[in-house]
């Protein structure tokens, strides 16, 4: 069965393409056949190319990215520009076309978990009816304990009880970044709870997957599957 990671976050530019461009890299480099998605883009199109070149050009441009538009607003806004509009039953058609083609499948969102990027669906609809992993990731800095847990909060409690968190750290730590996992394991399990080290420009995304502390955390991605033993549980109010 295709396994399935949506990357999700809570917000624009916390480091989903950084970390969806590793994992792809990483599992291409032992061997799985990996999909690497960018569904729906608006403004630049970078993060579908980083994509692609992290799997290798397993898949076109417009595979990884069948829904681009210019303007770089919400996709739902970005569309309605080019009077053009992306339906859920067209983007989960696409997704579940190359879950039959591909052992492992990583999506990556736009924007936060709850940004409209169609009409009447946002990425928490995509994780649900994908039945895939959520992944959230956050910049590691002053508030995003809060963050994490609103998004936690806002997922049904099947998918909240098999999220990851991954915080992604700051060039130069500080008292926040410091104590942000340790608060956040106080409320999910210790396993679940990422740090992305600082990289460098010239290490992010290709060369990541073989940074000894980055290839720790892509491997308990790949092959730990959470489970609902910890408080996570208490997270995800809305019905399946």
């Amino acid at each position: 069965m295709t396994r399935t990671w949506f990357i999700t976050g809570t917000g624009t530019g916390v480091g989903k393409t950084v970390l969806t461009a590793a994992f792809a890299r990483f599992l291409r480099e032992r061997g799985v056949g990996v999909a690497a998605l960018k569904p729906i883009s608006s403004g630049s199109r970078s993060d579908a190319l980083a994509l692609r070149t992290a799997v290798d050009g397993a898949l076109s441009l417009d595979e990884i990215n069948p829904w681009h538009f210019r303007a770089p607003l919400a996709p739902l806004v970005a569309a309605r520009l080019e009077r053009k509009r992306v339906q859920l039953g067209e983007v989960l058609a696409h997704a579940r076309w190359i879950q039959e083609r591909f052992d492992a499948v990583l999506i990556e969102g736009a924007g936060g978990i709850l940004s409209p990027m169609g009409d009447g669906f946002n990425s928490r609809d995509l994780i649900v009816a994908l039945n895939a992993a959520p992944v959230v990731v956050t910049s590691n800095r002053l508030g995003a304990v809060n963050h994490v847990l609103l998004v936690l909060e806002s997922l049904p409690r099947p998918a909240a009880s098999k999220a990851w968190v991954v915080l992604m750290s700051p060039r130069r730590p500080n008292s926040a970044s410091r104590t942000n996992a340790g608060l956040l394991e106080e409320f999910l399990h210790r396993r679940r709870v990422l740090v992305f080290p600082w990289l460098e420009a010239d290490k992010r995304m290709f060369r990541a997957s073989r940074e000894p502390r980055v290839v720790r955390l892509l491997h308990l991605l790949h092959c730990c599957r959470p489970g609902k033993s910890d408080r996570t549980a208490a997270f995800g109010t809305r019905a399946a």
